[in-house]
């Protein structure tokens, strides 16, 4: 791998767009075009891995990268072959239309940017300038070597907008343009050690000419060269271009050598992802060196060289290519009344510095020396362990018990599950179960997004799907999609840039007009920005993600009239803090800060509105692994990290906390969600409106497999003891929840739910005890009740005037503080009222119980 940097052009800091915000710096739209290079996979181009922002607009980018070059061929002096020549003319054409069939052009073609690998094929560098500059807009150097420029391309000259609010554009060079300075290049090689001389226009046989002002007249008439040089270096309208001159029989013979490239099929295609899969003749010589590092993608490569200490900048600057100055030395030159001049002349470190230094893998390398071959290739069928086998498993073992930050920076440690994770995703969804078992250990950042795709159950050919959607034709909603994009995590310098917008813009209006019957809500953007960065150049994936992301956790909230949806979530909401915590819903209740004031958000965007993404991508990792009923449980362990400062505080106090929402640590709010929804009876988030059982062709069995925590209740078959839905009204009269009978047999067991196959797994010291209150009478209860319960008459709980009467089981209920009570009853309105008047006097102070009777 190398690095290289340049500047982008600066802005003045004093304009504004025409939408009143300030101007996107060169240096973030060059990010945002960036990206899509990382996508350009060929056999004759270098790869571009990363690009990274520093100060004063400078920009670094790492890419694949060879010490050898045509330059050192011209170096050496030495004759080059007319059949060499004409196959290191072919691979170069090779690299050209394959950037051309993705729309791009090279412009800055020179002997130095094109490399040579270990075999001696070409790969072409730093071919992705052009395009990422804006057709070099957004610098303040020209792109290209003047010496290999095309005549078009020199007569048009350097143009920049003279207005930065205006997209001014020279005309781009086309793909002819490469074809004239490949020609000047090829021709150097047939005269070795010599020069060329620049021709500022046009002649009838150019080739002619050079060759005998160079002396090799000879030599270009008797072989081929002298033709394919004459089509090279001919005029524009008459040039062919690459796509063309590879098609000509002048090159039928180098073309055998040469089998057409396909890129494999990506996991989410219709064409078989085995269809071009070949195996070397000998097996036994593939990794003979026992260089498995060199097996690996760049892109792990180069993620594991950066956790391993890997710094681009810091290359840059030992090798000298990045210069510090004092401030005072970059004092612009200015001249006094007496023509006494002062400062610095004009600051050359902005142009181009072609340089690329070669990024070194001894630490990378060091770091992983005790790392065995057999974690390169974990055995995933049967019953395995977590974690690959390897030399230092137990260093592993050791490894996946530290806080997830610890982990996530781990060298060795996200090695192998990169390794893990990546061939478990290239068998889904053969292996999807296994994924999701492996998910809930933690999800290699590298591989989020494709992981979050596979736990989402995204399958099939999603480009097609995607392209088939009319994103063009203006929609009403396009309005509020402008407005809302500027202001959806624009810290992000990738979802900031143009780019970005553009991307934002295509994937929201994918998922409006796809969704005929659901409209457009303020929060969509923020559910659609994780998806979107983690699929940055595949628009088509994020669409995916989003579109099986909202029917799961966020059912008909994007009705044109969700009130009901909404309100039925949020009582669900409140019921839920009041079971967890009584005395936090009782003090929220009295000041009357209710869910509605503060939770809506939350889970419209499912609380990407309220955190950064690095957050939201901790916590969707686990919230991906639980069903639509586990975002309550983060909800409450919000308010649970809070909780000391909401009892202290009044109603104003509370909503200037909200308003500017303290900082949450997320990795115990995902450690108590979890505690929390394990322990939430299934019954107790029911909800009418949630969506509608899965097709009975899919076992449960199946699908409890696929749940980190437990199975949603909408999603396991009614029977008679399940809970039946009841009216919004009634369900905002009741404080404490309602359990189903199936749920209340379930705890009695002390088992999982019994439809799993599955149980959870509840250790000796975290069974709740439970305590079954049955407020029937006498007689009923005497006629048949629950095994342990207790029996507390309705009518000799309270007196005429509806006040509690002390009586023996109030001190059994005291005893079961913090556990979970369950009050059975054959009226559900005297059962919801000693729900709530005992579950008062557990958890709240005596003084208080007069004020609740």
């Amino acid at each position: 791998m190398g690095a290289s940097t340049f500047f982008a052009s600066a802005l003045p800091h004093d304009v504004c767009g025409s939408n009143g915000l300030p101007l996107t710096p060169n240096s973030i739209k060059i990010l945002g075009r960036f990206q899509i290079l990382k996508t350009i996979t060929h056999p004759r181009l270098c790869q571009y891995v990363d690009i990274t922002r520093g100060k004063h607009e400078r920009l670094v980018v790492a890419a694949e990268h060879c010490e050898n070059s045509l330059e050192d061929l011209l170096r050496e002096g030495k004759p080059v072959s007319s059949s060499r020549i004409l196959c290191i003319a072919y691979e170069v054409l090779q690299g050209l239309q394959y950037m051309n069939k993705h729309g791009m052009v090279h412009r800055a073609l020179s002997p130095r940017n094109i490399l040579l690998d270990r075999k001696g094929h070409v790969k072409l560098a730093k071919f992705g300038l052009y395009h990422m500059t804006a057709q070099g807009v957004d610098v303040d150097f020209p792109i290209g070597y003047p010496s290999y420029l095309a005549p078009e391309v020199i007569a048009q000259g350097i143009v920049k907008p003279r207005d930065h609010t205006q997209c001014e554009k020279p005309l781009p060079s086309g793909p002819k343009s490469d074809l004239w300075s490949l020609g000047i290049i090829l021709f150097e090689l047939c005269v070795v050690c010599k020069r060329v001389t620049f021709f500022p226009c046009y002649v009838d046989d150019i080739v002619t000419v050079l060759a005998e002002e160079h002396g090799c007249l000879d030599i270009i008439k008797v072989s081929l060269l002298g033709s394919v040089l004459l089509l090279m270096l001919y005029y524009l309208h008459l040039r062919p271009t690459p796509e063309e001159l590879m098609c000509d029989c002048l090159f039928s013979e180098v073309s055998l050598a040469y089998p057409p490239f396909h890129k494999p099929a990506g996991l989410f295609s219709s064409s078989p992802r085995c269809a071009d899969l070949t195996l070397p003749e000998d097996i036994s010589q593939l990794c003979k060196d026992n260089d498995y590092l060199a097996e690996r993608s760049i892109e792990e490569v180069y993620y594991l060289w950066c956790l391993a200490g890997g710094d681009l900048e810091k290359e840059l600057v030992n090798k000298e290519i990045i210069r510090s100055k004092p401030p005072v030395c970059t004092l612009p030159n200015f001249v006094l009344e007496d023509g006494e001049s002062f400062g610095q002349g004009r600051d050359r470190s902005s142009l181009l510095d072609d340089t690329t230094v070669t990024l070194s893998l001894c630490q990378l390398r060091n770091r992983l020396k005790d790392v065995g071959g057999e974690a390169f290739y974990p055995l995933l069928e049967d019953d395995q362990s977590t974690l690959p086998h390897s030399n230092s498993s137990s260093e592993l073992s050791a490894a996946a018990n530290l806080p997830l930050i610890i982990r996530e920076r781990d060298t060795e440690y996200q090695l192998n599950r990169i390794v893990l994770f990546d061939r478990l995703l290239k068998a889904y969804p053969y292996k999807k179960n296994q994924i999701w078992k492996e998910a809930r250990v933690d999800i290699p950042p590298l591989l989020r997004g494709i992981t979050w795709a596979a736990l989402l159950g995204v399958e099939g050919a999603i480009q097609a799907k995607y392209d088939a959607i009319d994103k063009d034709t203006p929609i009403p909603t396009d309005r509020q999609i402008e407005v809302d994009i500027p202001r959806c995590h624009q810290y992000d310098e990738l979802l900031s840039s143009p780019e970005g917008h553009a991307k934002f813009r295509r994937v929201l209006k994918a998922w409006v007009v796809s969704h005929p019957d659901l409209v457009y809500w303020q929060g969509l953007d923020s559910l659609c920005a994780p998806f979107l960065y983690l699929n940055f150049n595949n628009e088509a994936l994020a669409y995916a993600c989003m579109s099986a992301f909202i029917p799961k956790y966020l059912y008909n909230f994007f009705l044109k009239d969700n009130s009901h949806v909404i309100q039925e979530y949020l009582t669900v909401f409140s019921q839920m803090i009041a079971f967890h915590d009584p005395e936090l819903s009782n003090h929220l209740n009295e000041i009357g800060f209710i869910p509605d004031l503060y939770a809506i958000p939350w889970f419209l965007t499912m609380f990407t509105h309220v955190f950064p993404l690095h957050k939201i991508f901790h916590l969707w990792d686990t919230l991906l692994l639980g069903n639509s009923s586990f975002p309550f449980c983060i909800g409450v362990a919000i308010l649970q990290q809070l909780r000391d400062r909401l009892l202290a505080n009044g109603f104003n106090e509370c909503i200037l906390l909200f308003s500017d929402l303290p900082e949450i640590d997320i990795e115990r709010c995902v450690r108590e969600s979890i505690n929390l929804f394990r322990w939430t009876p299934k019954s107790a988030t029911y909800r009418q409106y949630a969506q509608p059982p899965r097709q009975a062709s899919e076992s449960n069995s199946t699908r409890s497999s696929m749940s980190c925590f437990s199975v949603d209740y909408q999603e396991a078959p009614r029977g008679d003891l399940s809970r039946d839905s009841i009216k919004l009204d009634d369900l905002k009269a009741e404080v404490s929840p309602r359990i189903s009978a199936e749920d209340l047999i379930d705890l009695c067991e002390l088992t999982g739910p019994s439809h799993s196959k599955t149980p959870i797994k509840k250790t000796k010291s975290s069974k709740p005890k439970l305590l079954v209150v049955d407020i029937r009478n006498s007689e009923d209860f005497n006629r048949g009740h629950i095994s342990g319960s207790i029996n507390v008459p309705f009518a000799s709980a309270f007196t005429a005037e509806g006040d509690l009467i002390q009586c023996p089981a109030t001190a059994t209920l005291q005893s079961f503080k913090g556990r979970v009570v369950v009050i059975v009853g054959n009226a559900v309105k005297n059962t919801a009222a000693v729900s709530l008047i005992w579950g008062n006097l557990l958890f709240i102070s005596t003084s208080r119980q007069k004020h609740l009777k």
